[in-house]
């Protein structure tokens, strides 16, 4: 297991030499005057943050066999391959956003966007804070660091191009609405759900306001897709098994009420302010209702892990020489990756759609016109 985990770790430190490479060699072949993409999160953006973190080993995916369908090894990302900023990247002619804290990165690797996103992050502070991973308004504070890097490096009126050219893309929620459950079953028995989701969705709009206050204008957003019938919640109440939890159900369905509300008004006080609203719940529950359309033939039962629809999150997990999960033979026949990520096949329809889809998903405006049209 020790020289498994030593060849692991070299693949990581391998990698990452290989991606500053990559883009720095690349950086003559892209148009120098392309928008940037700066991308904020948890795990389901989080392209290796939490590699170079102390956190818990659940809140890492650096480990076999994450990663086995794109990059042939662990990367740190959630899925067994690309994510949806690695694909959104793609369609906007970028190189792979970096995470924030890889080593060596540079002026040069800021200049196409970086990655802040931190699996395990939630809009409110205390949300897995004993797994020390890095909130959204953390994630903020690292976006400064690296708008003072550029200025002090590229000047102050470049800096203001490249950020005020930029896309910002932001997930984040679903840990602060699953996280009182995981801790507390009876947190909303004494706190109203209600004002509960206005502090997650008021949280995230201080983050909105504080890049829009630095001269980001450009904003991509999703709201919460199918949280509640992920394969690691189907198992949650012991008197529903096999069924979506409810209780969440409740908190997704009042935050995607709320969040076109609030940004329609951000649009109506904030000159020059422009959005693209992804909806990840109406796209997530098709696609779980209708799966041969989508290529699927499995959308409860996640590809790895253990237990009752492999939702228990022991995917990677060794004891000694045997591995503590199991593993599909085809990941692409499944929605799910592991109990609570999507897999690669499913991460790249969400960003097609978010990219240029139809407008009964995404509005007021696409992706794909924000990069080109403003």
């Amino acid at each position: 297991m020790a020289n498994k985990e030593r060849f692991y770790s070299i693949l990581l430190i391998f990698s990452t030499i290989v991606s500053s490479i990559n883009l720095i060699s690349c950086e003559k072949s892209l148009i120098t005057n392309q928008a940037a993409l700066f991308v904020f999160g948890d795990s389901v953006f989080d392209v290796g943050n939490n590699n170079y973190i102390n956190t818990h080993r659940a809140a890492q995916a650096n480990v076999w066999p994450y990663g086995q369908t794109t990059f042939k090894f662990p990367t740190g990302r959630n899925s067994d391959g690309r994510l949806i900023p690695d694909f959104i990247a793609e369609y906007a002619w970028l190189p792979l956003i970096p995470p924030y804290l890889q080593p060596r990165n540079g002026v040069n690797h800021y200049t196409y966007g970086v990655n802040f996103a931190s699996a395990g992050a939630g809009a409110l502070v205390e949300t897995y804070q004993p797994q020390n991973v890095i909130p959204l308004g953390s994630q903020l504070n690292n976006f400064k660091n690296v708008e003072k890097m550029l200025k002090d490096n590229l000047g102050d009126a470049e800096t203001k191009r490249i950020i005020s050219r930029a896309v910002y893309l932001i997930q984040i929620g679903p840990n602060d609405y699953f996280y009182p459950f995981s801790v507390n079953a009876s947190h909303f028995e004494s706190n109203s759900k209600e004002k509960f989701v206005d502090y997650v969705i008021g949280n995230t709009t201080a983050v909105i306001e504080g890049i829009y206050k630095l001269g980001g204008s450009k904003f991509g957003l999703m709201n919460m897709g199918r949280l509640d019938c992920v394969p690691g919640l189907l198992t949650m109440d012991p008197n529903r098994i096999g069924s979506c939890f409810e209780p969440i159900t409740e908190l997704i369905k009042l935050h995607n009420v709320r969040i076109p509300n609030v940004l329609r008004d951000l649009q109506r006080r904030l000159p020059s302010f422009r959005y693209s609203l992804f909806d990840s719940y109406t796209a997530g529950t098709e696609a779980m209702e209708n799966p041969t359309k989508y290529g699927f033939k499995e959308v409860k039962k996640a590809c790895c892990g253990s237990g009752p629809f492999r939702g228990s999150s022991t995917c990677g997990y060794r004891a000694g020489t045997s591995r503590d999960f199991e593993l599909c033979e085809n990941v692409s026949d499944y929605m799910f990756f592991d109990g609570s990520h999507t897999s690669e096949k499913a991460n790249q329809q969400t960003a097609e759609l978010m990219w240029d889809g139809p407008s009964d998903l995404v509005g007021p405006y696409t992706l794909k016109t924000l990069f080109q049209n403003f």
